[in-house]
């Protein structure tokens, strides 16, 4: 059955016109993905399904009777309720029942003989109502959707407009998923939603009964929960079976079929001109009436000829280049024992962190559990309550923040990137135009760009600057798809050392040589991507960030003075050297064994793969403790 269907829809806003030829229909109980560059009309489309817009051309069609619910990506609430009630308002017919069954309780206190027959006789409907609607379910349905967005109770009692912008958008997902539509419209989803959560919603999700449609830059969620893309380019609409890889894999296919026919029409065109030349030379040398005749009959079939266009790959594309002008020191960043504390919770205690020149690290965790803080700990922008944070020699750190904020929010981009790197007005605009600010988009002002605009700026500043360590949190956040595979190329052939916060899984698979977890008030480390991390965590456990110069009788203590580390005494020094060749010893052992274990599995190669991790987590717990040995001898 149909459930939403677009024929030819077009879509004005003045003299602009967004959509153009929109055709694509929706079954019941399909999973979509709508992906597309910003500002292509995605969010315009879900507001004509939703009845908010209407079509200026076409035809739209939903079923009949259909409840439709949409999540707007910047939702806005004027009412001064609490987050309790905005979840609520999902039950407010059940709700609305349970409160006239209070009031004919309370009457029926008072009521005798026919009255109260009465009341007892409206009293048993509403509770079959009540009942039929669901009613009794209400707490259990809540407490599940609260538990996998992580709403708690203090969280329940906030003010809804007290909220930030993530906030509110988690608490209306819950609202609208409480609410259990027939046609859920999701716009980017999983925004503000830590890993955790969006791996919940996706098990919610593939579960659920009604038609599901998403925006989404998130290439790992899209390819976990949609079963159909329909990708909006160019104001049209093109529809692949599959989720996000197989649409991948089909649009490269059908690229590759459209070039191929667009080179043999060209060698077929080229053979025809080159024919009729030479017939036109021979008629000409022998004047030759019928020669001529041909000639123009093979012109005419040439002119007639339809001619297919050469394809295009993703145009407008970011044209990113970093490079590390000069080489830090082997040892990039270096904490121990660090302790931080936000009024009563305690976000680190005794947290040990090594970063090595040339590693791309992915920090992940909870939100709220420290990461943005720990990040801003090493740049020095907020202090440790105790422990040691060491930059090491020659470190030059390029910050890509969260929330992008400029020198001069008055300044326009043009202003903006001069400010930050010498050059002529001409040499600017080149460069600004390789970051998709192109004429008059380079004299905006910074205060009115977007996320993204704000976002591309402060790369293309990256990019000129003299760095060779990158810190980002969340860089891919308002970037589209295109943007942040064009990010992750950069990334890749950056020489340099990375670390980087995110949500995006895909995003991490790509890039992260190690994933360290931040749980517990502490830091864990796993050698390899997303799923490496992901399937170790589930199988064994994982290797605990190495305790570089930690004296044994080191207490986590908030009053413990910064210089503490430095006063190991002789005494401990030997006994710490006689624990750490004792464990060298043991991972020595380790190695040998997984190596005859890799031998043994020499044409299994699924395997092989992870014993080879496998062994390279050893060897690089192994070379931990032999620089910790080092540095005490």
């Amino acid at each position: 059955m149909i459930e939403v269907s677009l024929n030819g829809v077009g879509k004005y806003y003045g003299a602009n016109q967004v959509l153009k030829n929109i055709e694509f229909q929706i079954l019941k109980g399909e999973r979509v993905g709508m992906v597309g560059r910003n500002g292509t009309g995605k969010t315009t489309i879900f507001k004509i399904i939703s009845g908010v817009e209407k079509c200026d051309g076409g035809v739209f069609s939903i079923r009949k009777g259909a409840q439709i619910g949409w999540l707007e990506q910047t939702p806005e609430y004027l009412l001064e309720f609490k987050v309790i009630d905005v979840l609520n308002m999902a039950f407010h017919k059940e709700l609305s029942i349970q409160q006239s069954i209070r009031e004919l309780e309370e009457k029926m206190c008072f009521a005798k003989g026919k009255d109260l027959e009465l009341i007892m006789g409206k009293y048993a409907e509403l509770q079959e109502a009540f009942e039929s609607q669901g009613g009794y379910n209400i707490e259990e349905k809540r407490s599940k959707i609260c538990e996998g967005l992580g709403i708690g109770e203090k969280f329940k009692n906030m003010q809804f407009n007290d909220l930030s912008g993530g906030e509110k958008t988690s608490v209306l997902l819950g609202k609208i998923l409480l609410e259990e539509p027939d046609i859920l419209l999701l716009d980017e989803p999983t925004n503000h939603l830590d890993i955790e959560s969006i791996e919940w919603l996706e098990a919610f999700l593939v579960a659920y009964k009604g038609t599901v449609i998403i925006i989404s830059h998130d290439r790992y969620f899209l390819d976990r929960v949609v079963n159909k893309i329909v990708e909006i380019e160019v104001g049209r609409a093109s529809t692949y079976l599959g989720n996000y890889s197989l649409y991948m894999e089909e649009k490269e296919r059908l690229y590759l079929e459209e070039l191929k026919r667009y080179e043999n029409q060209q060698k077929k065109i080229k053979s025809m001109e080159e024919s009729i030349k030479k017939l036109k030379d021979w008629a000409n040398r022998g004047d030759s009436e019928k020669l001529f005749r041909r000639a123009f009959s093979m012109e005419k079939r040439l002119d007639k000829m339809e001619k297919v266009d050469r394809p295009t790959t993703d145009h407008d594309k970011m044209k990113l280049a970093l490079s590390s002008q000069e080489r830090s020191g082997q040892d990039v960043v270096w904490v121990e024992g660090l302790y931080k504390a936000l009024e009563e919770k305690i976000l680190f205690n005794d947290l040990s962190f090594y970063l090595r020149i040339g590693e791309k690290v992915a920090i992940i965790g909870k939100n709220g559990s420290g990461k943005s803080t720990f990040i801003k700990t090493l740049l020095g922008e907020v202090s440790s309550d105790t422990g040691d944070v060491k930059i090491g020699a020659n470190v030059k750190i390029g910050y890509l923040q969260q929330e992008v904020y400029f020198n001069s929010e008055e300044h326009t981009v043009l202003e903006a990137f001069r400010e930050s790197y010498v050059c002529t007005e001409g040499e600017a605009r080149g460069i600004l135009a390789r970051f998709l600010f192109y004429s008059d988009d380079v004299f905006k002002k910074v205060s009115n760009l977007s996320g993204g605009e704000r976002s591309r700026l402060r790369l293309c500043q990256l990019m000129y600057e003299d760095v060779n360590t990158l810190i980002m949190d969340e860089p891919t956040n308002h970037l589209d798809i295109m943007g942040r595979e064009m990010l992750e190329e950069a990334l890749l052939g950056f020489k340099g050392t990375i670390m980087f916060i995110s949500h995006d899984r895909y995003f991490i698979n790509r890039l992260a040589t190690r994933v360290v977890e931040l749980c517990n008030k502490d830091l864990v480390s796993y050698l390899g991507n997303y799923d490496y991390y992901t399937e170790k965590k589930r199988t064994e456990k994982p290797l605990v960030e190495s305790r570089v110069l930690r004296d044994t009788t080191h207490t986590k203590s908030t009053k413990s003075p910064k210089g503490d580390l430095n006063n190991t005494s002789t005494k401990l020094n030997s006994k710490k050297l006689k624990e750490i060749e004792e464990e060298i010893n043991k991972i020595e052992a380790l190695v040998s064994a997984k190596e005859e274990e890799i031998n043994a599995n020499a044409t299994d190669f699924n395997r092989l793969k992870d014993l080879y991790l496998e062994k390279t987590t050893l060897e690089t717990s192994l070379n931990k403790l032999l620089d910790e040995w080092i540095g005490l001898k």
